[in-house]
């Protein structure tokens, strides 16, 4: 099944779709770090990437007309600082809006389905009326904005002609805000995929049910203990901890938690076999080098180490320093390693980032997490074999 990725980054969306059986026709990335990750992991053969076809370069210059094999799917996460949080929130106003082009990639390949992930800040309320215009487009992508018009223009033109022709859509479109904690990535990170089916194969399609969940971890952890007995943490240490849980555990054994049975996944789980990163053992893993300077102050706290990390961002000015820490057992914080915060996104440990501390984990903090793409490309990929 062949798939082209827009706006690739560090690769984790194209990873997740690769593990769900999709081969890349082309991925497309005009970040030159980005670009020199991916051909660093080409050169020492990382399965993830080898063989791909890269393009760096602006995806708005791309020529569609050089693949000349039905694409079943386009993916991409198209630049998110526009609606990000901690962005400057400026929209449609953004010249780093890249939705025009994921439609123009949907219009000129006509694919069988598209995936396109983005910010939790697509939905806020002030952005509302732009996400129904992206909706309408990747719906009715042939309809096409004319050069002198205005995008509320254009949306009313895709309302009249949604109304008049809603039943021949061209495209099907359905959204959902995920946490990919609940699809076990250690990681509470919170992202809004749209998901598309060319409306010919009448495809009935939903998203993947979540698999994991916080209740289950609480029974783990506080229930039966069998959290702690895996890390062989003392008991001692962790029934001083129970007795603030104990009325919501005792709910939970008694009615299970939903269901999502399996627990979320902790930094810990993600990090226990890595050696610490300020001994000597520690410098025999890519990617594992201390970083020194961290510091906690309020709204400043890193993640805690027996929880899903908090969401690891790549900042407006910068790499944040609060969502890329973990808050040791003792309390103090540090720094996140790249290859600690390549596990939290749930890449290969054979997939190495180039670039300073600063760079690798803006990378790490624009991408997504592997696993949770690999969850919904699957997904996709099981309707579209049901359907030819």
């Amino acid at each position: 099944m062949r798939s082209v990725e827009l706006f690739a980054g560090a690769g984790g969306l194209a990873i997740g779709m690769a593990q769900a059986g999709f081969r890349h026709a082309a991925v497309i990335e005009w970040n030159p770090d980005a670009c020199e990750t991916f051909r660093e992991n080409q050169r020492h053969h990382a399965h993830a990437v080898e063989g791909w076809p890269l393009i760096e370069g602006d995806v708005r210059g791309f020529d569609y007309a050089g693949i000349s094999k039905e694409v079943l799917v386009v993916s991409g996460g198209p630049p998110c600082q526009p609606f990000s949080l901690g962005g400057k929130h400026r929209g449609f106003r953004d010249d780093r809006d890249m939705f025009p082009e994921a439609v123009r990639a949907v219009r000129e390949l006509r694919p069988r389905a598209f995936i396109f992930e983005n910010v939790k800040g697509l939905l806020r309320e002030s952005f509302a009326g732009y996400f129904e215009y992206i909706l309408l487009q990747l719906g009715h992508p042939s309809v096409v904005r004319r050069k002198s018009e205005s995008w509320h223009d254009h949306r009313s033109r895709l309302e009249r002609h949604h109304t008049a022709h809603g039943k021949r859509a061209e495209y099907n479109v359905v959204f959902r805000l995920l946490n990919a904690a609940n699809y076990g990535v250690p990681q509470k990170r919170e992202r809004v995929f749209l998901v598309g089916f060319r409306s010919d194969l009448n495809a009935a399609w939903n998203f993947p049910e979540a698999t994991h969940c916080e209740d289950a971890l609480l029974l783990s952890k506080w229930g039966r203990g069998d959290y702690w007995e895996r890390h062989a943490v003392p008991r001692r240490q962790w029934q001083e901890l129970a007795p603030r849980l104990r009325a919501r555990v005792e709910r939970l054994r008694a009615t299970g938690p939903d269901k999502a049975s399996l627990p979320w996944a902790t930094v810990r789980d993600a990090i226990a076999d890595l050696p610490d990163p300020q001994s000597p053992a520690g410098s025999s893993v890519a990617n594992h080098v201390f970083n020194p300077g961290a510091r906690a102050y309020p709204g400043h706290t890193g993640s805690p180490l027996d929880e899903p990390a908090k969401t690891l961002k790549a900042g407006d000015h910068g790499v944040p320093g609060g969502e890329n820490m973990l808050v040791r057992v003792d309390g103090r914080p540090r720094y996140f390693t790249v290859r600690e915060a390549a596990r939290l996104q749930t890449f290969p440990d054979d997939y190495v980032f180039i670039g300073a501390w600063s760079e690798a984990m803006r990378q790490l903090g624009n991408a997504v997490p592997v696993r949770l793409a690999a969850v919904v490309a699957g997904s996709v990929a099981a309707t579209l074999r049901a359907r030819s």
